[in-house]
C-alpha cells in the first residue's frame, strides 16, 4: 500500500512540476513581451530604427480656390455653366496637385518666357499663348504619339505648310524661336478665320477645319457650347489653369527661391552658310559635338549638305 501510495504521489508531484514550468515559462513570455513593449515605445536606435513603421502622417489636401474671374485672352471662362465649371475646377485641382511636372514647368518658365514673350508682342498675338505652349509641350522638345515634334508640338505637314525645314539633317520644330514665328503665324490665320483667341487655341489642338465643321453641324458660334473630344475639351481650360497657377504659384503651394529657376541660356551666335561637319565644327570651337546639339537641338545628323547654300543661325556656348 505504501508503494502505492509513494507512487501515486509521485505523478502527482511530476504533474504540479510540469505545471510549475509552464507557468514559469508563460510568465517569462508575458515579461518579455511587456520588456519589447516598453523599449518599442521609446525612441528605436541602431537595428530597430532602420526597420521601425514611420507613424503615419494624415496630409494636408485642400481644395482649390474657383478663379471667377479666369479668362483667356481677355475672353471670359463661362463659369456659370456648371459644366465648364467642373471642367476647369477638374483642371486646376490636377496641374495643383500634379507637383512634379508644374514645379518644372516652372523652373523652365523663366528660361523659355523671355524667348517666346517678345516674338508673340511682334506678332501681336496676346501674351497668355506662352500657357498654351507649356499645355503642348511642357516647354520641352517632345515628340507626340501622334510624331508631333517640338516646343510648340508641329505635324511635319502643318510644320513645312508654315515654313518650317524638316528632313534628315535639320528639324526647325526644334528651333524655337522658328517655330514660335510659325506657331503664330497659324494664330494670326485662325483669328482672321474665327475671330476670338479661345476659338483659335481650340483650332490650334483640333484644327481649323475640324473645329469649323463643328460649329457648323452643331449650329454654335461659341466654343463653350461645343460638345467635342474629351481631349479637346479639356485642352482650352488646362491652358488656363496653367496660366493661374504660373502667374501666382505661391497661391498654389509653389515657393521657388530665384535659384530654383532655371536660367535663361548663355550663348554667342556664327552663321553656316556652307555644307559642313558638325562634330569637326564644334571640335574647331573648342566643345564636343553634344554641347552643340544642347544649344541647336534642330541639328538631326552630323552633317549638313546645305545644298540650297540656306544660312543657319548657330548658337555658341559664350
Amino acid at each position: 500500500m505504501m508503494r502505492v501510495e509513494n507512487s501515486f504521489y509521485k505523478k502527482i508531484d511530476m504533474k504540479n512540476n510540469h505545471k510549475i514550468v509552464l507557468s514559469l515559462s508563460a510568465a517569462a513570455g508575458i515579461l518579455a513581451l511587456i520588456f519589447v513593449a516598453g523599449t518599442l515605445s521609446s525612441k528605436p536606435e541602431g537595428f530597430w530604427a532602420k526597420r521601425m513603421p514611420t507613424p503615419h502622417t494624415r496630409l494636408d489636401v485642400q481644395a482649390v480656390d474657383m478663379v471667377w474671374d479666369a479668362d483667356f485672352c481677355g475672353e471670359k471662362v463661362k463659369l456659370n455653366d456648371p459644366e465648364v465649371y467642373e471642367r476647369f475646377d477638374r483642371e486646376l485641382m490636377v496641374n495643383t496637385y500634379m507637383q512634379s511636372s508644374t514645379l518644372l514647368y516652372l523652373k523652365l518658365s523663366k528660361r523659355w518666357f523671355p524667348v517666346i514673350e517678345p516674338i508673340l508682342e511682334r506678332n501681336n498675338i496676346p501674351d497668355d499663348f506662352k500657357y498654351l505652349c507649356v499645355a503642348e509641350s511642357g516647354l520641352q522638345n517632345v515628340i507626340s504619339p501622334s510624331k508631333a515634334e517640338g516646343f510648340w508640338q508641329f505635324l511635319e505637314a502643318t510644320g513645312k505648310e508654315y515654313s518650317l525645314e524638316i528632313n534628315s539633317e535639320v528639324d526647325e520644330r526644334y528651333n524655337l524661336e522658328l517655330a514660335t514665328q510659325a506657331a503664330c503665324d497659324y494664330f494670326n490665320a485662325a483669328y482672321t478665320k474665327f475671330g476670338n483667341w479661345t476659338q483659335v487655341a481650340a483650332s490650334y489642338n483640333m484644327g481649323q477645319g475640324g473645329l469649323t465643321r463643328a460649329l457648323a453641324d452643331q449650329w454654335q458660334s461659341d466654343y463653350y457650347e461645343l460638345q467635342l473630344s474629351r481631349e479637346t475639351m479639356r485642352y482650352l481650360l488646362r491652358i488656363v489653369a496653367l496660366k493661374e497657377i504660373m502667374k501666382d504659384p505661391a497661391k498654389y503651394g509653389y515657393n521657388l527661391r530665384p535659384d530654383d529657376y532655371y536660367a535663361p541660356l548663355n550663348y554667342t551666335t556664327d552663321f553656316i552658310s556652307t555644307p559642313i561637319n558638325w562634330v569637326s565644327y564644334a571640335n574647331s570651337k573648342g566643345i564636343s559635338y553634344k554641347d552643340l546639339k544642347y544649344l541647336n537641338p534642330w541639328i538631326q545628323s552630323t552633317n549638313l549638305a546645305n545644298t540650297k547654300k540656306k544660312t543657319y543661325i548657330v548658337k555658341l556656348p559664350n
